[in-house]
């Protein structure tokens, strides 16, 4: 898998039917490795080691309704309260980041209301904090760390 643009972590690889996985501390299972669960990984290690987020508080991948559609965020961190603090969307590397990925993030957090949105290709991160009062988002230099 290629490089991303994060340090490097320790992940555990298996080998079954010519297929390899990755190893999810979330989900705590083997995930098939495609380009886009290499950077779903990469963020989910970003968020331990480096924002010293619990894994308590991190989810990744279920579904949400979204004007009645189903869709599936990537990573979110919550809040000890429950409430939503960092919704994150992965894209593969080749994927290039563009206003349809912010139009999408914007549209899963109609419903989760979360404080700080994270866009990232593995390349390329791009971190907002959401102010509602002005329905607009300010682009920050990274999420801030956990503070229990």
């Amino acid at each position: 898998m290629q490089k991303l643009n994060f340090q490097l972590y320790n992940f555990r690889f298996k080998n079954s039917e010519n297929k390899v996985s990755i190893f999810d501390e979330i989900r705590k299972k083997f995930i098939i490795l495609t380009p886009e669960e290499w950077v779903r990984q990469h963020v989910v290690q970003f968020l331990i080691e480096e924002k010293k987020y619990p894994k308590s508080l991190i989810n990744v991948e279920k579904v949400l309704k979204v004007n009645g559609l189903k869709k599936r965020y990537d990573v979110v961190v919550f809040k000890p309260d429950g409430s939503i603090f960092v919704l994150i969307e992965c894209k593969a590397p080749e994927i290039k980041i563009a206003q349809a990925t912010f139009d999408q993030i914007a549209r899963y957090n109609m419903t989760l209301n979360a404080q700080f949105l994270m866009v990232t290709n593995g390349l390329n991160h791009y971190f907002c904090q959401m102010d509602y009062e002005n329905e607009k988002y300010d682009f920050l230099e990274n999420l801030p760390n956990y503070n229990s």
